[in-house]
């Protein structure tokens, strides 16, 4: 048995071996970001986030694990909803998460990027630097990490040495943990303006987010009480993103502009790269596109309410 298990690991390491070869450039890209990141924590000993701001962070990661449960719960009755209607709700998540990047990130991100440098060009540049950045970190993710697209198969290094679950729960992770990095981000200054706005968006968009990644897992063959489990528990991804969001912005005054073209770069990554494809991928683009709108516009309200 534990030759079997020797076996496995090697064979895993050697996928991923394979996989950095075939990507070197990424690898290193990736690398670089990763380290970026360590280096931007490495002051939080001695600069901790005010108490303000990480319980913010952590509540506002919570609203986030509290609304993705709530959306798993009606899958304890349905079976399943009509497609265009889940491609129109996802349509009207992605709206919703972009304008939330737009709004409620990148401004906020070059409003304080220009106070910090005292241009308005060197503090765009910092934010698209950390959205670059928060692109890459996707990137790495999506190619170093086994996980499987619905409609497009697996992906990542050891992908056929997974089950079909944890290939899911992988995929939900690469989903979540940007959102609360998100939200953890843009409370890192205990700044309500910019961080009820943001969170709302996201809790709001958690709830139709919910119910699909209920639905697939009972469409995948799980229980209706392991899919709402399931479900829920992605949700926890988002406190713990939150928190890590929190501490990557809080150590050098030059972290949180960047930190919030971080999260706006891995967000709008998440909708392009899977959001959308996956709305578009029944026929039902127009729908889909029209909730996108709905989502953006309810976004635009909100931030000018809130913000």
């Amino acid at each position: 048995m534990n030759d079997t298990a020797s076996t496995s690991r090697l064979g895993w390491i050697d996928d991923f071996l394979s996989h950095l070869k075939q990507r070197r450039v990424l690898a290193v890209l990736f690398a670089l970001v990763l380290l970026t990141l360590i280096i931007a924590v490495l002051p939080v000993p001695f600069v901790l986030p005010s108490g303000a701001a990480l319980r913010y962070a952590v509540l506002g990661g919570m609203a986030g694990f509290l609304a993705t449960t709530l959306g798993a719960l009606p899958a304890i009755l349905l079976r399943g909803i009509p497609q265009k209607l889940e491609d129109g709700m996802l349509g009207f998540a992605a709206g919703m998460m972009l304008a939330a990047s737009a709004f409620s990130l990148l401004l906020p991100g070059i409003e304080a990027g220009t106070a910090l440098l005292g241009s308005r060009f060197g503090g765009a540049t910092l934010v698209v630097g950390g959205m670059l950045a928060g692109v890459v970190l996707m990137l790495g993710l999506d190619a170093f990490t086994p996980h499987q697209h619905a409609g497009a198969g697996p992906f990542g290094p050891g992908h056929v040495r997974c089950s079909r679950l944890w290939l899911f729960v992988f995929a939900i992770a690469l989903h979540n943990l940007p959102e609360g990095m998100a939200i953890g981000v843009s409370f890192a200054q205990a700044d309500l303006h910019v961080g009820v706005p943001l969170t709302s968006a996201i809790a709001l968009q958690d709830i139709p987010e919910g119910l699909a990644v209920a639905l697939a897992a009972r469409a995948a063959g799980l229980s209706v009480s392991r899919s709402v489990l399931l479900s829920a528990a992605s949700g926890l991804l988002e406190p713990l993103g939150a928190w890590l969001g929190v501490m990557i912005s809080s150590g050098f005054a030059w972290a949180y502009p960047a930190g919030l073209g971080l999260a706006a770069g891995a967000m709008i990554f998440v909708v392009s790269h899977e959001v959308i494809p996956e709305t578009h991928r029944n026929g039902h683009q127009t729908l889909a596109t029209v909730g996108l709108m709905i989502g953006f516009a309810v976004m635009l309200i909100l931030d000018t309410s809130l913000g």
